[in-house]
């Protein structure tokens, strides 16, 4: 009774025919009131195990309770559940007293099922006396949406989350549920720790995106590969990370001079430029966001086709996060991360100024360092991060498997160069200076120190030096040098350096060079947002149709002051273009479009698609 009950609701409200893998597990913990902690990847649908339950008539109902870290994303999330006829609503800053009036008036009348609260307004000022009317209200369950927040382990830390811990206190007998997209077994555990979570059933999804073409690039020419790679998603949606906001706004003016609708995003602009430019990006009124890490908690444009990373992130937990914004609509987008050894450094000197060098960042940040200069399949070195065995002997996306890298011939000789480098040095100098010296150049902290004269000096003269970092990454990678900690990091020796100095036994596995320009483009098609050949995702879709409801759903979207995905995501008009639905009633048989959605936007959608199939002789209702 319960499933075809859960069911029904599923498909009155968001149009879903079949729950996601885990969904209902989630769902079931919810209405069991059993602790809970989730982790489902981007576009793995976990606010819907959140949201679902408040809908479910039971013994311990009561308001769902949601807290959230963003006021864009409660009004996202709160737009979309209106929109499908859920009873949601949520209290912020933002809101007008007449706003929040209406809130607490349908709170007071059982009116409104979901609640959607910030961190602050529960444990903040002011926080006890509304806890207090929470309890009146009779909480049914606790959501922590984005619940890596709490562990100084995750990569969005924030010290109001780890106060969360007293709602165990407050509310005993409510169940709580954690919900997240990215975390490492170790924030897992401090999740369960920081929230007194008890016996909770842990819910893991899978990390990899087998969707998302993974690529490394160590920097070269920053603009340039920039614009190869915009070459490839032309008049496509997406991303551009950048390290610090003068880099954000540089980059962003570059791009908006060579006429691409690119903005800004990170935190030093005014709260409300900041709003308008996420708000264009997510209306589809500008193609590209170049941002810091301040941008992109909650962003559900489907269609984004591309995300570039104009510099390493400071772990692979924020580049799992961030490039997985890439392809929520399951089709193939590309992920590009240009890096350089100073990312590095520029990270922990952010840190150590901001307080927040600490042994976790460190190691988080080393955790990067080995990605970005590893040699080995990107989403097995993903998966295997957070704790996931990656099954497939090749994923044949990313620029590993799909041999974009080149060999070196001969990897002990170059190895033993860069490391007896390092040994004439004394181990006492950073990665610059190791490579001017092997490289040649007389620069004046070289010429001082009468480093010219070393027999290591110019030993890889003719090699490029993005290409000579290249393999003091990999060697550092492999275990064969180590860098130091601290202000200036220097690089060392390691037992296996020294072994494979002396020539001893096979201790370089290989080495590995960027291939020259002429030598890229094996898989120019990579990342154009086609599908995977699993996927199947255009077959039957007419792609005029489908423009045309794109194009009804952003003047829908413009007339709500709602993005475009909350009217209908991706799939739905591949659905609709596919199958051409004529009656109201056929409708609701398509994925996203639920009976409230059906009886609203159903007369605007099925004139676009009666207009279109008319004018171009195309047959309707296809599906049997």
């Amino acid at each position: 009774m319960l499933d075809s009950s859960l069911r029904e609701i599923l498909a009155r409200y968001w149009g879903y025919h079949e729950f996601r893998p885990l969904q209902r597990d989630a769902i079931d913990a919810v209405l069991e009131s059993r602790d809970s902690v989730v982790v489902l990847p981007t576009g793995g649908g976990k606010s819907l195990c959140f949201q679902l339950p408040a809908l479910v008539d039971r013994p311990k109902s009561g308001l769902g309770l949601v807290v959230s870290p963003l006021l864009s994303l409660m009004k996202d999330q709160v737009d979309g559940l209106v929109a499908s006829g859920v009873p949601a609503a949520a209290l912020n800053s933002s809101l007008s007293a007449a706003e929040r009036d209406r809130v607490y008036a349908d709170l007071d009348t059982g009116a409104c099922r979901l609640l959607y609260v910030s961190p602050e307004r529960l444990v903040g000022e002011g926080g006890d006396r509304f806890r207090a009317r929470l309890r009146e209200y009779g909480v049914g369950f606790v959501a922590v949406d984005e619940a890596h927040c709490i562990s100084q382990w995750g990569h969005d830390f924030r010290p109001e989350y780890r106060q969360l811990g007293l709602l165990r206190e407050e509310f005993p007998g409510v169940s709580i549920h954690a919900f997240t997209a990215t975390a490492t077994v170790r924030v897992r555990d401090d999740i369960v720790r920081q929230l007194g979570l008890r016996e909770p059933a842990m819910l893991v999804g899978s990390f990899d995106r087998p969707n998302l073409v993974y690529r490394v690039l160590p920097r070269t020419g920053l603009k340039d590969q920039v614009l190869k790679v915009l070459e490839r998603h032309s008049d496509e949606a997406g991303i551009v990370y950048c390290i610090s906001r003068r880099e954000v706004e540089a980059m962003a003016a570059w791009l908006d001079d060579l006429g691409h609708r690119a903005l800004p995003y990170h935190a030093g602009l005014d709260d409300a430029t900041r709003r308008r430019n996420q708000e264009a990006f997510l209306e589809e009124r500008a193609d590209i966001m170049v941002a810091t890490v301040a941008f992109g908690m909650g962003i559900d444009r489907s269609n984004i086709r591309f995300v570039i990373h104009a510099g390493a992130p400071r772990s692979l937990e924020h580049y799992q996060q961030e490039s997985g914004r890439a392809g929520r609509d399951g089709l193939e987008a590309e992920c590009v991360l240009i890096y350089s050894g100073a990312d590095f450094l520029k990270w922990r000197r952010i840190m150590e100024q901001s307080g927040e060098l600490t042994e976790s960042s460190r190691t988080l940040l080393r955790d990067m360092e080995r990605y970005a200069a590893g040699t080995r399949c990107r989403h097995r070195v993903i998966s295997e991060y957070f704790g996931q065995p990656y099954p497939a002997k090749s994923c044949e996306a990313c620029d590993w498997c799909l041999h974009e890298l080149e060999r070196v011939d001969d990897p002990l000789t170059v190895a033993r160069k860069v490391l007896s480098a390092v040994a004439r040095l004394q181990q006492g100098f950073g990665v610059g200076h190791v490579v001017s010296v092997l490289r040649g150049r007389t620069t004046d902290a070289v010429t001082t120190r009468g480093h010219q004269e070393l027999s290591t000096f110019g030993l890889l003269a003719d090699v490029p030096e993005a290409e000579v970092r290249g393999y003091v990454d990999q060697l550092t990678e492999q275990g064969l040098l180590a860098r130091t900690d601290g202000p200036y990091p220097v690089l060392q020796l390691t037992a296996a350096g020294v072994r494979a100095l002396k020539g001893e036994g096979e201790a370089v596995m290989a080495l590995y060079r960027q291939p020259r320009p002429e030598a890229r483009g094996r898989r120019p098609e990579a990342g154009r947002g086609k599908p995977r050949p699993e996927g199947g995702e255009w077959d039957g879709v007419d792609p005029g149709l489908f423009e045309a409801l794109r194009l009804c759903r952003l003047e829908i979207a413009r007339e709500r002051g709602v993005p475009p995905y909350v009217v209908f995501h991706d799939k739905t008009l591949r659905e609709l273009a596919r199958w051409r639905p004529s009656t109201p009633a056929a409708l609701v048989d398509i994925h996203g479009i639920g009976a409230r959605k059906a009886e609203a936007l159903g007369p605007a959608v099925l004139e676009v698609i009666g207009d279109y199939c008319r004018e171009h002789g195309v047959e309707m209702d296809v599906k049997s």
